[in-house]
């Protein structure tokens, strides 16, 4: 199963159950992760800290 499917079929599941509250929760946890993968091993982290 590729990731591409993995998204497609979220996208079905929040056009027919309308569950469109998901959406910013998904997409916060994503970025969050994002951050977080970045800022494992770069210059960044200790900038990072300041903004919490």
């Amino acid at each position: 199963m590729s990731k591409l499917s993995i998204l497609k079929e979220f996208w079905d599941f929040l056009k027919v159950r309308k569950k469109w509250w998901l959406t910013p929760i998904v997409l916060t946890l994503l970025l969050l992760g994002a951050l977080i993968v970045f800022t494992q091993s770069s210059a960044v982290a200790p900038f990072v800290y300041t903004l919490f």
